[in-house]
């Protein structure tokens, strides 16, 4: 009988550490802009703000906004992770290189910037299933509306909520998360 509560108190534990483990964005690896691995683990302890991005886009000033954010806060705990999509109209077409060379010479964007992912269809890419299921993440289900919506990450990987793209990165709403302890 002891043997059966030892065993099943480990099988509880390992479930736990497990849903833990699933309900982080920290058990990522993604692609950079450069085409390197970046561990989302690397992100632990700080604040991140993640966003989908498109050079050809009505809200593509945002970057600006975005970078500006960064500047303020990134000594703070804070950081930003911008993963460009084309998912729509077409407003993200250039490879990365084109991208990341968009980025630096229009917005002197010096955030981390990931390889383009897909933000939602068939082809979503696992972080972005993750962001937007609640049997991944364990708090809400979303979908991304548009380019430069938002996803707001606590210190410890977990999902807080997320900001519509319309809403400027400067809101009162992100810049209170990003400062409240």
């Amino acid at each position: 009988m002891k043997r059966y509560i030892v065993l099943f108190s480990l099988l509880a534990i390992t479930l736990i550490m497990t849903q833990a483990q699933t309900n982080s964005i920290h058990q990522f690896k993604v692609k950079d802009i450069y085409g390197k691995t970046f561990d989302m683990s690397t992100l632990k302890g700080k604040k991140v703000l993640i966003v989908n991005t498109a050079s050809k886009c009505g809200l593509t000033p945002q970057y600006a906004e975005l970078q500006k954010l960064y500047d303020t806060y990134k000594d703070q705990g804070f950081t930003i992770v911008g993963f460009p999509a084309n998912n729509f109209m077409n407003q993200e077409p250039g490879t990365k290189e084109e991208i990341a060379e968009f980025c630096s010479e229009n917005y002197g964007v010096t955030f981390q910037m990931m390889d383009k992912v897909s933000t939602k269809g068939d082809d979503q890419s696992p972080i972005y299933q993750w962001l937007t299921q609640k049997s991944k993440n364990g708090v809400m289900d979303s979908k991304v509306s548009w380019n430069f919506q938002k996803y707001l990450i606590d210190e410890d990987g977990k999902l807080v909520d997320f900001v519509e793209p319309k809403k400027s990165p400067l809101s009162d709403e992100i810049v209170q998360w990003i400062t409240q302890k």
